[in-house]
């Protein structure tokens, strides 16, 4: 064991600040499903700033200082409070808000939000084709693309709910596709791991994982603007 130490301690090395570096500071999210469309595409891979909110012990989830608040419109990563899966949604409401979703229309604060209709294109969901209307949505100071799919059975009413001290209610912007607050409920703050903030690479894995070159790099803001 001492020579295999001595032989690999440059490698060990490497791995325990590779290590370090993914639970502290930096870390990357491939985007595996279609909840987060049209903004993320199955195939990207983002970059998430593990010091957006939090400073945490590295290799664990302790957190020992708050180094920001997350605000509504972010795009975050966290552990599911269900079953501590990884997933990525969007945040729609912060603690002190009460948000209500009536057919697809979100309130905050009663103040209804605003839709514009984007376009209209054809998705596949859980094997099948169904018309998806893209929008441009206003609500609460937050503006982003969203999709709905209006043949897809979905929840598209709830609450309203007031989301209490550090707590989030997270929706992705795919609303008919995605598992997110709905479902798993709201998610506290110890479960964030980070704010997504571009996309490194992207690739069609789907079809024939050609790159998509035109999206490397792009911050999640730029994507969200041009979107049609």
């Amino acid at each position: 064991m001492k020579n295999f130490l001595r032989a690999n301690k440059g490698f060990l090395m490497f791995m325990v600040l590779f290590g370090v570096f993914r639970t502290a500071v930096a870390d990357w999210n491939p985007i595996p499903s279609a909840s987060m469309r049209p903004n993320l595409l199955e195939g990207d891979v983002v970059f998430v700033n593990r010091l957006a909110f939090d400073l945490k012990i590295p290799l664990t989830d302790k957190i020992v200082a708050r180094l920001g608040e997350p605000v509504r419109g972010d795009v975050v990563t966290f552990s599911s409070p269900t079953d501590g899966t990884r997933l990525i949604k969007r945040i729609l409401a912060v603690p002190g808000d009460v948000i209500e979703m009536r057919n697809e229309r979100l309130y905050i604060n009663g103040v209804a939000g605003q839709y514009q209709v984007a376009e209209t294109v054809r998705e596949r969901a859980q094997g099948r084709e169904f018309e998806a209307i893209r929008l441009v949505e206003t609500v609460g100071g937050a503006r982003q693309q969203v999709q709905v799919l209006p043949e897809k059975l979905a929840m598209r009413s709830f609450g309203p709910v007031r989301v209490p001290a550090d707590q989030y209610l997270m929706l992705g912007d795919n609303r008919d596709d995605s598992e997110d607050s709905r479902y798993i409920g709201l998610v506290p703050r110890d479960k964030l791991i980070g704010r997504a903030v571009r996309i490194l690479v992207s690739a069609d894995y789907q079809g024939n994982w050609m790159p998509r070159v035109d999206r490397f790099g792009m911050s999640l803001r730029a994507v969200a603007a041009n979107n049609p």
